[in-house]
């Protein structure tokens, strides 16, 4: 079912209810399209209309990323892999066939002077700001559609320029160097959003971390409050002022240890909120209560086992005080490989029985990703 901006904004600020959202948040892992073919999965099936997923049209304004950047070029191109130089000047190699992320196998940033090389990539250039995007991003608006802006991760953009061990060791050895880059992007973030939400109001505020790994942050609380949240704090503040009334982080892994820090910081949806990392939405809610929202939260490795399993998940995670606003109930992340088409089947149908949503056969078809 198509859903429009009012009602996810009031969804997700526990304004009004008129029914959960229910969606598939990033669709299958590469491979499994090929074994559901064998499995004999229909076209819509595959596509996922069948299974009458809320959708939402989304429009995003503003680059506050990379410009400028190296020209990508591939360097070898086997039948296991491709190797290729990217946009920030790195070597990454993608796996054919089992990946969607190219692994780096280097890194531009290791110090000051090798930041100063590619500084200006960061840095703020009217060609930015679209004045033509803005003027349909107003008239989109006015239709239901939900407007987007998203700034650099505050880990995650360090993390692409130097790598996760330098960049951990960097906040403690380091200092000046992390400022600079975060000072920088942020200073972009700001006129870039300035720009923007001073012709129109932006309704959401996304940032991409992918901070954390199984079984916690790869840095604590105490990292963020001192370098990320007052880069954070610039952009949300401004926006906030202005009627932004959500931000949305997206990282995989255990991010309890930090989940105070970052509501500090001003974020207010959390996903996708992975269970087999300990992410538990059922009890956040019953620690946090109204400050903050989900997306996801229910466990994908759930699919691969019985029917019984899947419902039990589903009532647990499902159950009526989950339903009262605040949660896009869906998967925590890709459908894995390995997941039986009938087990999926059987998840979508138990959802919407849950959920007193109308059955598929009486529903309107329609796929979208939900995960901005």
């Amino acid at each position: 079912m198509k859903r429009f901006r009012k009602d996810y904004i009031n969804y997700m600020t526990y304004q009004q209810v008129e029914r959960p959202f229910f969606c598939e948040l990033f669709g299958p892992l590469i491979g499994l399209e090929k074994e559901w073919e064998e499995q004999g999965a229909t076209s819509d099936q595959l596509n996922l209309t069948e299974f009458c997923f809320d959708y939402m049209d989304i429009f995003t304004v503003g680059n506050t990323g990379a410009i400028n950047c190296f020209k990508e070029q591939t360097l070898e191109d086997t039948q296991d892999y491709i190797i290729k130089t990217d946009y920030l000047g790195r070597t990454v190699k993608m796996c054919k066939g089992t990946s969607t992320i190219p692994l780096p196998l280097n890194f531009p940033v290791k110090d000051m002077e090798s930041w100063y090389k590619i500084k200006h990539m960061f840095e703020y250039d009217s060609c930015r700001v679209d004045s033509k995007q803005i003027e349909r991003a107003a008239d989109l608006q006015e239709k239901g559609v939900l407007i987007c802006a998203n700034i650099q991760g505050g880990f995650d953009m360090l993390r692409e320029l130097m790598g996760e061990e330098v960049t951990c060791i960097s906040f403690f050895e380091q200092p000046e160097l992390i400022e600079d880059i975060l000072s920088t992007i942020s200073e972009t973030n700001i006129k870039v959003l300035d720009r923007i939400s001073s012709k129109i109001t932006i309704d959401q505020l996304g940032v991409h971390e992918d901070m954390a790994g199984k079984h916690a942050p790869l840095v604590g609380p105490n990292i963020v409050r001192e370098f990320i949240k007052p880069y954070y704090r610039k952009s949300w503040d401004l926006l906030n002022k202005r009627g932004t009334k959500l931000f949305s982080q997206d990282s995989d892994g255990n991010m309890n240890a930090v989940i105070d820090s970052f509501i500090e910081s001003g974020v207010n949806i959390f996903y996708p909120c992975e269970p087999a990392a300990g992410m538990d939405i059922v009890q956040l809610r019953l620690k946090y209560g109204k400050k903050i929202a989900f997306k996801g939260g229910i466990d994908k490795h759930i699919l691969r086992e019985s029917k019984a399993s899947i419902r039990k998940e589903l009532e647990y995670k499902m159950q009526p005080n989950m339903q009262t606003g605040g949660v896009v109930f869906g998967l925590d992340h890709r459908i894995p490989n390995g997941t039986p088409l009938k087990n999926y089947i059987y998840y979508v149908k138990t959802a919407r029985e849950l959920l007193n949503l109308p059955p598929i056969e009486l529903s309107e078809m329609g796929w979208g990703r939900m995960a901005f």
